[in-house]
């Protein structure tokens, strides 16, 4: 059986084109910082890696961990665990953190909900992870497929909790929230990914209050579904700006924060500002914890879907120590 977490992007990959990011993304033009011994990873060369990426392309399906190109990935896949992107794998929208391909997508597969079901079963996950690329072209931002994919997990693995990362669904995200929770996801993880000073350089598509409301949202039509959000470091944040990042999405009743340090995956997107050593890391979780958090994970390599499946144990652990009276 596969590991506890896993996440498969289905359908053959998408063509599109890359937009020219260097105008969008001036800190880009900053020099350099050379990365510190604690965030570098060897190259991956097990043979776990190996045949989970032979799997992967057995099935024709992509995972994230290539597409957004995950740090973790060689740990990750020797355990056997892959992450999910559906919807394709290219965006509407060019942030500058992101190295997932801009441009036009291809239309939706119908077929994808049962592959990622089937992908699943064959691997024996028992927690998947879902997530995608924005798909802003379509009416309800690509939320029926999620809908479609938990549908189909629940058919298929009945046994496997079900974790999903969306997409703002900006300008509809009150009815795409409303029918993904309908279909009753473990964890609903939706990223504000930095603080909203930021956000016009390194995620101008989005609205830092809007990602919180899609949150609040979340746990108002459902307070059972675990709610999960995460911020990437050094990217120029100050720690006060942090510190309030914490209270806003405590605010807005968010169980699990992750928090990683930020890589520049090619010249052309945003430049690391600084890269932050992992006492910062468990300073910064130390405070998140003492303002309520269920769960906290902080570390230079935290990524949205690392130890995915160990974290939902720990949480459904400390919902229960909430309940059980003292």
């Amino acid at each position: 059986m596969a590991g506890a977490c896993a996440s498969v992007v289905a359908g053959a990959p998408a063509r599109g084109y890359l937009r020219d990011m260097t105008e969008m993304t001036p800190l880009a033009r900053a020099p350099r910082v050379r990365k510190p011994d604690w965030i570098r990873v060897k190259a991956p060369t097990s043979t776990g890696f190996a045949e989970t990426k032979a799997l992967m392309r057995r099935l024709n399906l992509a995972t994230v961990c290539e597409e957004a190109a995950c740090p973790n990935i060689g740990e990750c896949w020797t355990k056997k665990h892959a992450t999910v992107m559906i919807l394709g794998d290219v965006c509407t929208r060019a942030c500058a953190f992101c190295n997932v391909k801009t441009g036009m997508p291809r239309a939706v597969d119908p077929l994808e909900p049962q592959h990622v079901a089937d992908a699943a079963a064959e691997l024996g996950l028992t927690h998947i992870v879902i997530t995608s690329v924005d798909r802003d072209d379509l009416p309800d931002g690509g939320a029926s497929q999620f809908v479609k994919v938990i549908e189909a997990l629940r058919r298929t693995t009945p046994a496997t909790t079900i974790e999903i990362l969306t997409p703002d669904f900006r300008n509809k995200h009150e009815r795409a929230v409303a029918a993904i929770v309908e279909a009753r996801p473990d964890v609903y993880n939706h990223n504000l990914e930095t603080v909203p000073r930021l956000y016009p350089t390194i995620r101008p598509g989005a609205r830092y209050y809007a990602s919180l409301r899609l949150l609040e949202s979340v746990k108002k039509r459902d307070p059972s579904i675990f709610t999960k959000s995460g911020i990437m470091l050094g990217l120029g944040e100050e720690r006060l700006e942090v510190h309030q990042v914490m209270d806003d999405m405590r605010s807005a009743d968010i169980d699990f924060l992750t928090m990683g340090q930020y890589l520049q995956p090619t010249p052309r997107h945003a430049a690391v500002a600084e890269f932050v050593p992992p006492q910062g890391f468990n300073a910064y979780a130390q405070i998140a914890r003492a303002k309520g958090f269920l769960l906290v994970a902080s570390s230079p390599l935290t990524r949205s879907s690392y130890h995915a499946g160990d974290d939902f144990e720990k949480l459904r652990a400390a919902r229960q120590a909430q309940l059980t009276p003292r």
